[in-house]
């Protein structure tokens, strides 16, 4: 299938990963706010907090095993940024362990779950503060052959776990044009999928949303 034109001014490579990054954003605020509410089901959290941990972690191994040999192959001086953005990877990792391993449960379980959520949740949004000022412009250096190679790397290897969520935080992170230039690399027998995960995920996030 080929790709989605791009008629924004930013290359695809900063849309993908300013899309993924709000999309982190999103999530890790929603489960923070949600597991602090009782009302909101287990099973709607769970699905929440497996998802935001498997594809966090695999973000993260993303960038530091592939992404960051290209950007310092094309700008040597960025290297020591990058290492210290790693060593940030390292505490949000052991972060998200934290969270993985919380009981999804009522009273003191759930306390827990919340609390951890929030750490999560502040870790992201500070650390992804130190990253995006440096990693933009460093992506807008990158050919878009180079990219378009790391692109499908990644999606090939992403963790199937929530999917249809990552479709559904897409849609509330980005434009039309945005998303399906993003959606337009999911292998083509996966295209057909689309509607039907966002459906699931709208199920999902009226599940979590607060009670009217």
């Amino acid at each position: 299938m080929p790709l989605v034109q791009n008629s924004t001014n930013e290359p695809v490579a900063v849309i993908e990963t300013r899309l993924a990054h709000d999309t982190h954003r999103a999530a890790s605020a929603l489960l923070a706010d949600a597991a602090k509410r009782p009302s909101v089901p287990g099973a709607a959290l769970t699905e929440l907090r497996d998802f935001l941990v498997a594809n966090l972690h695999h973000h993260h191994e993303s960038e530091d095993r592939e992404l960051w040999p290209l950007v310092i192959a094309a700008s040597s001086e960025r290297a020591a940024g990058l290492a210290a953005l790693s060593t940030e990877h390292e505490e949000l990792d052991a972060a998200l362990d934290a969270l993985g391993s919380m009981p999804v449960e009522d009273g003191a379980g759930r306390d827990a779950l919340a609390k951890a959520a929030i750490a999560v949740r502040d870790i992201v949004d500070r650390h992804l503060a130190h990253e995006e000022p440096l990693l933009f412009p460093a992506l807008r250096e990158l050919s878009p052959e180079t990219w378009d190679s790391f692109s499908e790397q990644v999606i090939a290897t992403t963790p199937p776990v929530g999917a249809h969520l990552m479709v559904g935080f897409l849609d509330q992170v980005g434009t039309a044009e945005e998303v399906e230039i993003l959606l337009s690399r999911l292998p083509e027998p996966l295209q057909q999928f689309v509607p039907q995960m966002r459906l699931a995920a709208k199920e999902t996030f009226a599940a979590l949303a607060p009670a009217k």
